[in-house]
Parts: C-alpha cells; structure tokens; sequence
C-alpha cells in the first residue's frame, strides 16, 4: 500500500442524495433529550412561586366575593405566561443556533469535492476525510490510510490507540479487525478515508446505550453568587409575608385580607426576575458573540471574557492570513527574490530547489507552505524535468519534536533507487547534513538575515539511497544540502487596529510561535506589538527555572520557536503572575494549555477536534479581530447584566416599601397583586429584553480589564442600588403623605401614588442605561426595545388612570392634569440626585461599573 492519501481515487455522494438520506434516515445524533413541547413548558411554569402567589390572591378574591378581581388576576397569569414563554422561546432559539454551530464537524467527500459539514448532517454512504485531531463522526469502513491510530477508549476503556488499515489488509496479528472506525472516537495519529456504515443510534456508540447525556456543568461564580442573592431575599420576603399575614389578622381581625396582604408583600420582594435575566443575558450573549464568528462552548467564558488581561496568539492564521508566499531563495551561495509578477524567470540554478521542496510537501496540499511549493512548481518549473507526477511515495518520515523536518522517500518508474526529499527548520536540516560549526554558523546567519525581513524561513535537502529496508530513521540517509526557503504570510489588514483597541482597554497581546525569531519579531512590528524588541525563544525558555520564567514573562510579549507543549508552561507562568489569560490554539498538544487558561479559544478553521473541545470558545473564522470583538461584547454583556440586576433590586425596594408601610400605619392599602402584576409586566421586559439589548457604553474599550473576583453584587452597586430604590419609595411616599394631608379619597390617594411610582420607575429604567452618562446624553443611543417597555407604561398607565373599568379593577380615581404634572416632577426628581452623581463623579464611575 502506497503511503500516500489520495482522496482523487474517491467521489462520494452528491449534494442531493446526502440530502435525500438525511431526510429518510434522521440526523447523524445519539437519542438526547428531547425539545419539550409547549404544554410541557406552562407546566414547568405554572409552578414558579409569582404564578403560585397570583393563583392564591385570585383564590382568595374569589372567597371574598371580588368576581372582577379575581377574574383580572386571571388574565394577569395568562400575561406573565405569555412574557415568560417569549422571554423562554428567545432564549431556546438562541442555544438552538448555538447547537448548530457547535456541532461537530466533519471532511467530507462530496462530488468528489472535499467539503466542511457539521457532524449532525453526516449520512451513511459519506465518504469521511478523517486528519489528526479529528473525533469520528460515524461508524464507518477504512478504504485508504497513512499510520492511521485511533483512540476506541471511549468504546473499550484501552488506553492505547489502534492501528486502522483498509479492509483489504485489515486483519491484526490477534485476528481483530482493524478497518473499522467507530463514533465517538479520536484520530490520534496520521490520516485516512473511510466510508460511513452508520449513523446516529444505529451506531456502536448507539447501540451500547451511550447516548450524549450531557452532564450538568457546575454552576459558574456569576450564577451561584445570584443564586444566593435570590434565594436570601426569597426567604426573607416569605417569612416577611407569614409575618404580615399574621399580624394582620391578629390586629384587624380579617384573615383572609390578611392573607391578601402577605401574598401581596411577598410578590413585592420575590426575586423571581434574577435567575431568568441570568438565563436569557448568558443564551442572548453567546448568540450576539456567535454573529461576530466566535462559538460559546462554556457560558462562564461570557463573564471571564471582560477580565481578560493577557491575549496569546498564535501568529500563522490569526495575525497573518495563513496564506504563504515564496518571496525568497537562498542556493549555490546566491539570493533570489521571487518575483510574484511573472516577468522574470526562475535562474537555473535554484530549480533543484523547488524540486524537492515540492517532493517533501503533499502531492494534494493542504497545508500553506506545501501549496506555496506547489503553486511555485507550477508556475516556473511546469512541463520540465523537475516535476514528477509519475513518482511513487513509498514511505513518509513525519514531523516530531525530536526532528523538526518531514523527509518522503520517492521511487522513480524508471530507476531502483530512492530519492529522499526532506524540509523543515534550517538547524535541523544542518544535523541531517552532518554540517560542521564553519557551515552551520554560516548558514544560520542566512537564516537569520532572512528571517529579519519577516520571512519564514525552511531548509531543503535531499538524499539518494539504493537499500532495500528504508531504516526508521532519517538520520539514517546521507543527505546534501540544496538551499533556504524565505516564505511571507501577510498580517491581516484588521489586525494593528484590534491591537490597539486592546492596548487601550488594557489587555496585554502576546504572540507565542514556532517561528523564528526575527520573523516573529517583524510580524510583531507591523501589528503595533508593544515591546516589539524583546524575543524569549523555546530554547531559552527550556532553560529557565519557574522563578526566573515569572520575571521575564512580566516585559516579554513575543515567543519563538516554541513548541505545543511549552505553551502550556507560559500559561501557568501568566497566571502566577496574577494575569487572566486568553488563549488561542489548533493542534492536539495544544489542548492541556486551552483548557488550563482562563479562557481557551479554538480555532474553527484549521483547529482540531480536540482542541475545540478542550476550549471555552471557538474561533469560525481564525481571526484575531474576532477575539477582540468577543471581548468587546463580553464587556458590554456584563455591563448590561450588571445595569439589569441592579435595577431589579432598586425597584423591589419601593414595592416593598409601598406594601408594607400602609400596613405598618394601618393607612389603606396603596399596593394589591393587580398592581404588583402591572408592575411586572413592565419591570419584566425592562430587565431581560430592553437592557439586554442596551449598546455598549463609550468607555467599554477604553478602560481596564474588570478584576475577576469582582463581584455583580458588590457593595458599591449593592449599596447605589439599595439608595436608587429608597429614593424612588421616599418621593412616592411624599406623595402619598400630601394626598392624606389634602384629604383626599383613598382612590384618588392610591392612584396619585401609583402614577408617581410608575413615573419614576420609568425614570429609573432610563437612569440605569449608562452609570457613566446622564439621561440627556443616553437618549441618542437607538434601543427599539427600550422605547417599546416605556410607552408601553405609559400607555397601560393611562388606560387605569382613565378607562374607566380598568380604573375601577384597580380601585382608582381619574387624575387632572396638574395631578399628573406633580407625579412626573415627583418621579424625575427621584433619581435627580444619581443623574448629579454621574457627573461629580464620572472617573470613578467609568471604572467602577
């Protein structure tokens, strides 16, 4: 067999009857739980405490003979269920999009063009490109490999990995089989094709009953310090209510209005809005991410995301375009420039050059340098002697991290011999050459110059051997030295300005390559790197003690010539020093260092299976100014979540306050549940849509990294919060009071207070868009939603202050217009003094939220 994988030998299935079997067999997917249907969802619901309590107060209302009240707190669940669904149904659209996207994904032959699918659309018949790195996506049969090994542990609990061949020479030595591939597992070694045999729970995986029962994650800090918060004031706000409930029956002799009471304090202090806006800002938050091409794997990636204060990056495919070009020769001891133009020709003398970088490279390419080798080939060397179609590859010596070169031994038609193309880094290449010190320093000082102009520099050699056993190793051949390869990978346009807006947000970039040196450094100087001048090199790095590594690592922000497995080291480093690390990575050894910093970010294009799943995010598109936009969203999503929360709880207080000092007082009661249901029905969509769709303040970008063990509720926002709500209670009281003191009725007094409560929740909604700008300044900023939660207040607003059945469902009297004009200055005047704290104390404020 023939070590070379050539997928032209396979075609597969066309579009249309991928199609057609994925209708008639189902989607390549183990049994998982299923969508819940819409019955299933108002029953989940009808069980959540405000839903209870608005069941109880009809109840009641209905004991008491109030037909009307009773039958308005009917339609009022009717209300908070159908807000509930959509706040529920947004949310289940945004993960099924996120499903989607993060499905596995799979190379796939289809007419005979190799095509990226997601895993789920896989059908029987597919022919599979399996590449180190990948998961299988379905059980299939090996039709052509290279050193194909597969991790089964999954399926078997064997730790070692298992030989796969085709079915032709697919028998072990023990008699098992070796030409199946099986769901579920991990390509760890070399490639093949295969064909898939089945699919979803007909597979192995299927059948054996392990289908995808997804763990539940532990709850991150964010939602189990909201989780806490919530359940404190539930409890406080239920023993509050039996209280209440109790007194008042005891005092006035009412027990059922007493109930009615309690039941109205507890709706009043019931945090029920906390864990839904939790719910929808982190599903809504990883969609809004997934448009600016980055996947959510874990949603607590969303909430470190704005503490990021290193970024290390890759420099091939996410600085550069991951696009090379052969700009320079080096051969016979002279400097060729390519030129790309074509009005000059390749000299002579550098042909054997191309000729055997093109013979160590894939004959179908996948990998830039080989298609720059390729694409050269064919553009000076095409119909002459130095390409060879017709060469058999007998055996390929593949990259290692002892050997940074890849060696192919070829056999020509005509000849006995072999001939041994090898490629790699230019030192190595040097040992295989047996170079002594003269000619090593010489041509490392070729390297270097060239590496200086930013140029990715390989060494080509090759040898010729008449042994009938190829040895395991190529040290084995006596191989000549041919010439130096300069290749560029332009940086991509966007990224020295998402550069910048790091810098300026506060977020150190640090580049870690395989590259050389000068290369790295070049690169790093054209993306605007900070300290572009110092380089620290996998080799030195070998040498440093852990100690000594944390110093350097605080000036250091470019690393070369480092390999997967010390990545993993600098990442521990950056986290002793205190430093909340985002990582980028694409290869199997990248993986321990992706899922040991902060925040792992995969890369979709060319990253494997592994390393997307050992990370927190994807990257779709491999781009660093996508990481950057990540970031920028993450700031603004926590942002948002931090204005929501805090809203929620500065509104509760003059719930509270308004149900319970009447009762205190023996006054009339100013709150009932209808009123608390209208409340709802505006304090609902103000948290969970029209905050969560708030743009980003003007200094989200502009300022330090948020710390990670800040808190959402920390005493600042908890105690601005708390000030925000006694505020709104203490004018709403005022203007409670005067209504007394005026002796007005208890209608007119209850409607005065409420419109004035509305008011200033209005108000206070506006006031918590932005904790850096004063309203004014916030109106030009277009949130549709916004406006849609505050003229619907105002619109249901008027309708129970002057239509008069629903004035007289919530025992109201119709306002004058002077009545109405004190409520709105009581109102605006409410949050007056926090619009005044926004403009004395912008600096801090811009830091502190």
């Amino acid at each position: 067999m023939s070590p070379e994988l050539n997928t032209g030998n396979f075609v597969g299935l066309s579009e249309q009857e991928a199609a057609a079997r994925l209708r008639a067999e189902g989607a390549n997917e183990l049994p998982s739980t299923k969508p819940r249907r819409l019955l299933a969802t108002v029953l989940q619901l009808i069980h959540e405490p405000m839903l209870l309590l608005l069941v109880g107060a009809g109840t009641i209302y209905f004991l008491l003979g109030e037909l009307k009240d009773s039958l308005a707190l009917l339609v009022s669940i009717v209300a908070v269920l159908g807000i509930s669904l959509y706040q529920q149904r947004k949310t289940e659209r945004a993960l099924e999009a996120l499903r989607d996207l993060s499905s596995p994904r799979a190379l796939v032959l289809r007419n005979g063009k190799e095509t990226r699918v997601a895993g789920r659309e896989v059908v029987r018949g597919d022919i599979l490109v399996l590449q180190e790195g990948d998961r299988v996506p379905a059980d299939a049969t090996v039709l052509s490999s290279v050193s194909l090994s597969i991790d089964e542990s999954l399926l078997t609990g064997e730790s070692v990995p298992v030989l796969k061949s085709p079915a032709a020479a697919a028998t072990l030595p023990d008699g098992n089989a070796s030409a199946s591939v099986y769901s579920g597992t991990m390509v760890v070694q070399g490639h093949g094709v295969a064909e898939v045999t089945a699919t979803g729970n007909r597979t192995e995986l299927g059948k054996i009953g392990k289908a995808l029962k997804t763990l539940e994650p532990e709850d991150s800090p964010l939602k189990r310090e909201v989780s806490r918060v919530a359940g404190i004031l539930a409890v406080f706000g239920l023993s509050l209510c039996g209280f209440i409930a109790v007194a008042y029956g005891l005092t006035r002799g009412n027990w059922l209005s007493g109930l009615l009471v309690g039941i109205t304090i507890a709706m009043s202090l019931l945090p029920e809005e906390f864990p839904v806006v939790l719910t929808v800002y982190m599903a809504l938050g990883a969609w809004r991410i997934s448009q600016k091409n980055v996947l959510t794997r874990n949603p607590s990636a969303i909430e470190t995301l704005g503490s990021a204060t290193v970024l290390c990056v890759d420099k091939t495919g996410t600085l550069t375009q991951n696009r090379m070009v052969i700009q320079k020769l080096f051969a016979n001891g002279k400097f060729h420039a390519v030129d790309h133009a074509g009005r000059e020709g390749l000299p002579e003398h550098f042909h054997e050059l191309v000729e055997f970088g093109i013979l160590a490279s894939q004959r179908k390419p996948f990998d830039p340098m080989d298609l720059a080798f390729q694409q050269l080939g064919e553009r000076y060397l095409l119909d002459s002697e130095h390409l060879h179609r017709d060469w058999k590859l007998l055996r390929e010596y593949p990259l290692s991290r002892k050997l940074l070169v890849v060696s192919r031994v070829w056999q020509s038609p005509d000849s006995t011999t072999y001939t041994i193309a090898t490629k790699g880094a230019p030192a190595a290449i040097a040992g295989l050459c047996r170079f002594t010190n003269a000619e090593l320093e010489q041509i490392r000082n070729h390297a270097e110059g060239m590496a200086g102009e930013g140029l990715r520099i390989l060494a080509v050699a090759r040898a010729d051997s008449n042994k009938e056993q190829l040895p395991d190793d190529p040290h084995a051949f006596s191989f000549r030295f041919l010439g130096l390869v300069g290749l560029s990978d332009p940086i991509r346009p966007e990224v020295p300005e998402a550069i910048r807006e790091c810098h300026g947000a506060g977020i150190r970039v640090v580049m870690i390559t395989g590259d050389f040196a000068g290369t790295a450094r070049s690169i790093a100087r054209q993306a605007g790197f900070k300290g572009n001048d110092q380089v620290l090199t996998g080799q030195e790095l070998e040498g440093m003690a852990d100690r000594e590594l944390h110093r350097a690592i605080k000036n250091v922000n470019i690393f070369a010539r480092v390999v997967p497995e010390q990545k993993l080291r600098l990442v521990e480093a950056l986290k002793a020093t205190g430093e909340v690390v985002a990582m980028t990575g694409d290869g199997v050894n990248d993986a321990p260092a992706l899922k040991s910093a902060h925040i792992g970010i995969a890369m979709g294009g060319r990253g494997t299976d592994v390393a997307r799943e050992a990370a927190q995010l994807v990257l779709l598109d491999d781009a660093f100014s996508s990481i950057v936009s990540a970031i920028r969203l993450g700031r603004r999503i926590f942002d948002n979540l931090k204005k929501a929360m805090s809203y929620v709880m500065a509104i509760h207080v003059p719930i509270a306050g308004l149900a319970l000092i009447p009762v205190v007082l023996r006054w009339p009661l100013i709150l009932l549940p209808v009123h608390v249901v209208f409340l709802e029905l505006i304090i609902d969509p103000a948290c969970s849509i029209a905050f969560e769709a708030e743009p980003e303040e003007a200094n989200v970008m502009t300022r330090p990294p948020r710390n990670p063990h800040q808190r959402l509720f920390d005493r600042r926002t908890l105690l601005l919060s708390l000030l925000q709500g006694a505020s709104v209670l203490l004018f709403a009281m005022a203007v409670l009071v005067s209504s007394r003191l005026r002796g007005d009725p208890e209608t007119v007094t209850r409607a005065f207070t409420f419109a004035t409560f509305i008011i200033a929740n209005i108000a206070l909604i506006l006031a918590n868009r932005s904790w850096t700008q004063a309203i004014i300044a916030t109106l030009r900023s277009p949130n549709p939603a916004l406006w849609w939660v505050v003229g619907s207040a105002l619109g249901l607003l008027a309708i129970v202050l002057y239509v008069p059945s629903a004035r007289e469902l919530f025992r109201f009297a119709a306002l004058r217009p002077i009545d109405l004009g004190i409520c709105s200055i009581a109102g605006v005047l409410s949050i007056a003094w926090f619009e005044a704290l926004k403009v004395f104390s912008r600096p801090h404020v811009a830091t502190g939220h």
